[in-house]
């Protein structure tokens, strides 16, 4: 009985920890992709297009540091 016990901790310990680390290389592999606006998006969102600065970039609002293309 006892060492169905341990059995059952690992089993559900190893789900747990295959759970993890699928939701860490979810995340890694959604933030590697580089991310495109146009500018009336970034101003949708509350943002200004940085069109003529280094980069084109939105500003601020929910766009903030994307890219403009």
């Amino acid at each position: 009985m006892h060492i169905r016990r341990i059995l059952a901790a690992a089993v559900a310990t190893a789900a747990l920890t295959g759970i993890g680390l699928t939701g860490a290389a979810t995340a890694t592999a959604a933030q590697g992709a580089p991310s495109y606006v146009t500018p009336s998006q970034c101003k949708q969102g509350g943002g200004t297009p940085a069109i003529n600065e280094a980069g084109n970039y939105c500003k601020g609002g929910t766009h903030d540091g994307e890219q403009i293309d």
